[in-house]
């Protein structure tokens, strides 16, 4: 991609250090405290800007303008007008998506090839959701009671909105939750990753600009523990919606029966890929590596449990060995990266923990997996991607989410076999398999227990097709007319006509 702007010019304007406010109830405001947090550039090590380290106050104060604005202004707005205003939000997304991206990059690591690459899926969900919100019915129902009796259902907004999103798609992910709400009527609070918190506070921010009423979206910075806790837990929120691990994923799940709010839950995963004999690999290969290495493999998704079959492994390996030290590391604003760093100092040393680990229970590392020298790495989080083989379904580093550029390489015989191993997990959030063979490939996808399967592609997302997850990957859809629904409550009305 040919750039026609200076990413690190544009870093630099945007926060060089800034105090960056909430966004409550259209105004730009500090922590009730004053408490702040450092938000920090993983590939330097130096500090973005700070933000607001919100707390309980502050987050029910976010909750109450969310339920002001539900029961006043936005109630009154009809479908067609929400459907203005979604689209008058993508207009001036796709305005400024060069310094969203930036943002994402200097945030979070990604590299802004990635970012920038990303708007077709961004900027088309809000399109998406702005045609959905004029589509949203209830139906007339024959009852067997009494024909003088009219029965029908409405679709009513559920309220107000709680959405917690992690640090590893900031744009992305507060589109994913903020879009359907506002198509269905409902209102927002969100708490983004302490991680990565200056994005979403700029696109409240392009929100307000295209014609949200104040109140209808609101920003908390600060803590899981402290905000994103209370907010999973606040007596007047009526669903929350996360993105994030199994464990936190539990604590929501607790946290919200107190009330019995809806809740959806997109966690983690340990993803099998299956490369069958067959399989083309040379078109494999790269997409083998990227659907771990494409974010230094803190996705969800990365398909880090690699089985590829015993025939073609040690050409598997080999290639894909090659095409992991051909990929470029380094700052994600730098023209050419392939890899940016890790979010923090904390998960690259978890991560070199799993590398070690690995080594110590027998597994081969066949590259990488070390940080790498010169200038251009200090005071950044990077590794190199790293590929193990010698790999059994026991080890650790085949059992446990990684979220770091480690692929683990398992052989298999076959596909009765892979099958039944690949679906030996706790986690169901994806899986995908190569091969020429269409019937290997239609009984295979049938028998995977993942949320969603790719065969010969891995990672395609796409706003009209449904994405979540089974077993303890989560519940409940994001994506394609069913997660509006999830917006929605159902309203039964009978009439007496006669």
């Amino acid at each position: 991609m040919t750039l026609t702007f200076d990413p690190h010019e544009i870093a630099e304007t945007l926060y060089h250090g800034q105090f960056c406010p909430m966004f409550i109830d259209g105004k730009d405001v500090p922590a009730l405290s004053g408490e702040v947090i450092d938000v920090v550039d993983p590939a330097s090590g130096r500090a973005l800007a700070t933000v607001p380290r919100g707390g309980v106050e502050d987050v029910d104060a976010a909750v109450a303008a969310a339920r002001r604005a539900f029961e006043g202004e936005w109630s009154k707005f009809t479908p067609y007008d929400r459907q203005e205003v979604l689209l008058r939000i993508a207009d001036v997304m796709e305005r400024d998506w060069e310094k969203l991206c930036v943002s994402d990059t200097a945030d979070m690591g990604l590299p802004l090839t990635r970012t920038m690459g990303n708007k077709r899926r961004v900027i088309g969900m809000l399109r998406f959701y702005a045609g959905q919100a004029t589509a949203l019915h209830g139906d007339y129902i024959e009852n067997s009671i009494s024909q003088s009796m009219v029965s029908f259902t409405t679709r009513e907004p559920v309220g107000v909105v709680g959405a917690i999103i992690p640090w590893n798609a900031p744009t992305a992910a507060s589109i994913w939750k903020i879009a359907p709400a506002l198509a269905t009527g409902c209102t927002v609070v969100l708490k983004p990753s302490e991680d990565a918190p200056l994005t979403p506070l700029m696109i409240a921010r392009l929100m307000q600009e295209a014609g949200v009423p104040d109140g209808v979206v609101n920003i908390v910075t600060g803590t899981g523990r402290e905000a994103g806790a209370r907010l999973a837990e606040h007596p007047d929120v009526n669903k929350v919606v996360f993105t994030g691990s199994t464990a936190t994923g539990k604590t929501i799940a607790r946290a919200g029966v107190e009330n019995l709010k809806r809740i959806t839950l997109e966690l983690g995963g340990k993803s099998p890929l299956i490369i069958c004999k067959d399989a083309d690999i040379d078109k494999a290969v790269p997409v083998a590596a990227m659907a771990v290495y494409a974010h230094s493999g803190q996705i969800c998704i990365a398909g880090s449990r690699l089985f590829v079959a015993r025939e073609i492994q040690d050409e598997f390996i080999e290639k894909l060995r090659d095409f992991a030290r051909g990929l470029k590391i380094g700052h994600g604003l730098d023209d050419g990266t392939d890899l940016g760093p890790l979010i923090n100092r904390v998960q690259a040393e978890k991560v070199e923990g799993y590398i070690a680990k690995g080594k110590a229970e027998g597994a081969r590392l066949v590259t990488g997996g070390a940080r790498p020298e010169g200038a251009d790495y200090a005071g950044g989080n990077f590794l190199e991607p790293a590929i193990f083989a010698d790999v059994t379904d026991e080890m650790t580093i085949a059992r446990e989410e990684i979220f770091g550029p480690v692929i683990s390489v398992l052989p298999f015989d076959t596909m009765e076999e892979v099958v039944t191993r690949a679906n030996a997990t706790p986690y169901g959030l994806a899986a995908g398999v190569f091969t020429r063979d269409l019937g290997t490939a239609h009984r295979t996808v049938k028998k995977l227990k993942a949320g969603s399967v790719w065969v010969n592609m891995y990672h395609a997302i796409d706003p009209a097709v449904p994405f979540g997850g089974l077993k303890m990957s989560g519940y409940g859809k994001e994506g394609g007319v069913e997660h509006l629904q999830a917006y929605l409550d159902t309203k039964a009305v009978w009439i007496q006509t006669e």
